[in-house]
């Protein structure tokens, strides 16, 4: 479906013409769409202060929409974070996680992320929801437990009223620069 939409109007920023040019682009001056959730996180991050260059962000999950492209982000020039992508395969996810500045909770799965496992002071961005069917009703988990107030930052997020409004926020944003672009 994403195929069928004209690159130029897509507003989640995920069809694979613009994931194309974002792989292309490492400078940050990039006009086509950007995913909106990764760009959320990103916008998120930058309004509160906090320096991304040069700090290690662990991203967890690898999916097209946020995983993938977010760590395309994190390494733009204009960014300039160093990432590492941890997955299903990946070996010892604990030992990556112990070392983050920021980690991206991706992957879609309940708790998946200890907070044993986060050093003092991270920055948790908790991205990934996944809903749970039984018991009813339904209700979105989140893929990082709860972590302690002695381990994180104040900027962690909860993904259901943390990073959402940012991503409807870049969603509306790529509507109206899509339409600024038709015009001229």
């Amino acid at each position: 479906m994403l195929e069928a939409i004209d690159p130029n109007k897509d507003a989640d920023g995920l069809h694979p013409m613009n994931l194309g040019r974002l792989v292309a682009s490492t400078s940050g001056d990039l006009t086509s769409p950007l995913p909106c959730t990764p760009k959320g996180c990103v916008d998120l991050l930058t309004h509160y202060g906090l320096d991304l260059n040069g700090k290690h962000v662990v991203v967890v999950g690898r999916g097209v929409t946020i995983g993938l492209p977010i760590g395309l982000l994190l390494t733009r020039r204009n960014v300039n974070a160093t990432v590492t992508l941890c997955h299903t395969g990946t070996k010892d996810t604990a030992s990556h996680l112990k070392k983050a500045d920021v980690v991206v909770a991706a992957a879609g799965v309940k708790h998946m992320i200890d907070p044993a496992d986060l050093k003092q002071g991270v920055v948790v961005l908790d991205v990934g929801v996944t809903r749970e069917v039984d018991p009813r009703p339904a209700r979105p988990r989140s893929s990082a437990t709860s972590v302690p107030a002695s381990r994180r930052s104040p900027a962690t997020t909860r993904p259901i009223r943390g990073v959402g409004p940012m991503t409807r926020v870049e969603l509306l944003a790529n509507v109206v620069e899509s339409a600024e672009r038709a015009a001229y």
